[in-house]
């Protein structure tokens, strides 16, 4: 590869960033961000305040009445939407058995992929700002009021009201479908821009809860300008743009402090004695950076957030290492974006969350999609959970934490405080894959291993 990539060859840019050969070769690579500040400088550098998440967290808690009448699924939780966290002991031994390691500390998984309506991460960030959407509307318009009961959203008078508007995403699938679901629900006319990557069913529960589905062959970066192209040209349309927007990400930051109260049911503790380390699967980025975000206004120091790529996808590791985040795509160093990790095949990184959060992520790993069916098969016969293939992508990161001595200690910590380590990997999805391809993805990582 002679030509030049972003005004330098390819051995000019593997000499001056020698983890950039391993990403080019697709290989399973770590890097640990040398740019990680603490975390009160860090968060004062992405723009967005506690304050915001606070207004986040309310808007969700005047919406959850209105939910739980749209999906009675929501009820055993008074319309809020969440998902459980569970430890998978038996996960973590066979894990350990694979990799030559026992994992000291206690490892759990954080399960969105059980979360109502859409079942994946996506319903938090989408649901969201579809929600914002509705209420900055019926507001403006006099129809509501912040201390009303927002059931009255439901009624056919708004949702004639609401048909008269657009809202349009572009998406890999699982943004898509909360997306789509959550504006049916309340009446707009809503449109989905589907990349190649996405699987058909998606496409058909989207078009059974009548969501126009568009598709097209290429990536993920083609269906969002599409999508973006169709909302500029109607003033009655809402673009919801997963690469830039600062209202998902707050939505999905949300999910900082809930995950706070979960640890304290279980009287799991966290400071500086007692780290935690979240491993988030990572897309274009908006859910697994604006749920950093959170994380680190709850937790401080205390907490270390990895991001979690495929070898075929690392569009954030790629954009964070080389300093040129969303100017630069895993095409343009010759890696293909063809992953089976469907909801992670975004080749150029977002350019809002990339930079807002450069000082906040401690690291970056990618896997191997064999490994990520590995993983899913072996928490399906030790822990009877299942997910989809880029909900495993977390899972994995523990050993890459253990197996760098030089990070532990740079962060400060040393054997007895990773004895008493809490490990969470975010399961992003899973939970309305059609049970026929939930078996085949498990029959395909139990052949693996």
């Amino acid at each position: 590869m002679n030509e030049l990539i972003h005004g330098k060859t390819a051995a000019q840019w593997t000499s001056d960033l020698p983890l950039l050969k391993e990403l080019m070769q697709e290989q399973e690579t770590t890097w640990f961000n040398d740019q990680v500040l603490p975390a009160k400088d860090g968060i004062e550098r992405v723009g967005l305040t506690v304050t915001d998440v606070d207004d986040a967290a309310d808007r969700l808690k005047r919406f959850a009445p209105l939910i739980m009448e749209l999906f009675p699924a929501t009820a055993s939780s008074m319309g809020i939407i969440e998902s459980p966290l569970v430890a998978v002991p038996g996960l973590a031994s066979a894990l350990g058995n694979r990799y030559g390691q026992q994992l000291p500390g206690q490892l759990w998984a954080k399960l969105d992929s059980e979360l109502p309506i859409s079942g994946s991460i996506k319903a938090r960030g989408g649901i969201y700002e579809v929600l914002k959407h509705a209420e900055d509307l019926a507001i403006d318009a006099g129809l509501l009021t912040i201390d009303d009961d927002y059931r009255k959203l439901a009624t056919p008078a708004m949702k004639k009201f609401f048909s008269q508007y657009k809202i349009a995403v572009g998406s890999t699938g699982n943004l898509g479908l909360s997306i789509g679901i959550m504006s049916a629900a309340l009446g707009f006319d809503a449109s989905v821009h589907m990349s190649a990557d996405a699987r058909q069913w998606k496409k058909d529960k989207l078009r059974a809860n009548g969501v126009h589905v568009y598709e097209y062959q290429s990536d993920y970066s083609v269906a969002v300008a599409s999508g973006r192209k169709e909302a500029q040209s109607d003033p009655m349309a809402y673009f919801i743009d997963d690469e830039n927007s600062t209202t998902l990400f707050l939505g999905y930051a949300v999910a900082g402090r809930r995950l706070a109260g979960q640890l304290r049911t279980y009287d799991v503790r966290v400071d500086q004695d007692n780290p935690l380390f979240v491993y988030l699967p990572c897309g274009v980025g908006g859910s697994p950076g604006g749920v950093a975000f959170g994380l680190k206004t709850v937790f401080g120091d205390a907490v270390h957030c990895i991001f979690a790529e495929p070898t075929h996808c690392p569009s954030m590791f790629l954009g964070t290492y080389t300093g040129l985040h969303d100017e630069v795509s895993v095409q343009d160093f010759g890696i293909d974006n063809v992953t089976a990790a469907d909801g992670l095949a975004c080749g150029r990184p977002s350019r809002f969350v990339g930079k807002a959060m450069q000082g906040l992520v401690d690291g970056f790993l990618t896997i191997d999609d064999d490994e990520l069916f590995r993983i899913e098969a072996s928490l399906h016969d030790a822990s009877g959970i299942d997910i989809e293939p880029s909900a495993a992508a977390g899972f994995v990161g523990p050993w890459r934490v253990l197996s760098d001595k030089e990070y532990i200690r740079k962060i400060g910590l040393d054997d007895a405080s990773m004895a008493r380590a809490t490990h969470i990997a975010w399961c992003t999805g899973g939970s309305m894959v059609p049970r026929d391809e939930m078996s085949a993805y498990i029959s395909k990582g139990e052949s693996l291993l």
